[in-house]
């Protein structure tokens, strides 16, 4: 069985990330970070610059932590 999968928007200092992560619907994203090691997994992930140039798209990236400035659940943006 697979593990439900939150979809998520993530800002660094030069991109936006958008994609999902193995987060279940509901749990807290604060615990989900505060527990992640160096990286994390996010997949299916779209990557653009801030003016929203497409960078790249990839079915799994790993991404470093401690270059996230914001996160949030995709739904939460209106």
């Amino acid at each position: 069985m697979s593990t439900p999968k939150t979809q998520v928007i993530i800002l660094t200092k030069d991109f936006r990330i958008e994609g999902a992560i193995d987060l279940v619907p509901g749990a807290r994203l604060t615990d989900f970070m505060n527990e992640t090691n160096k990286f994390m997994v996010v997949t299916n992930a779209t990557v653009t610059d801030h003016a929203k140039q497409e960078i790249l798209r990839g079915e799994f990236i790993n991404l470093l932590i401690s270059n996230i400035e914001i996160i949030l659940p995709a739904e939460k943006l209106l």
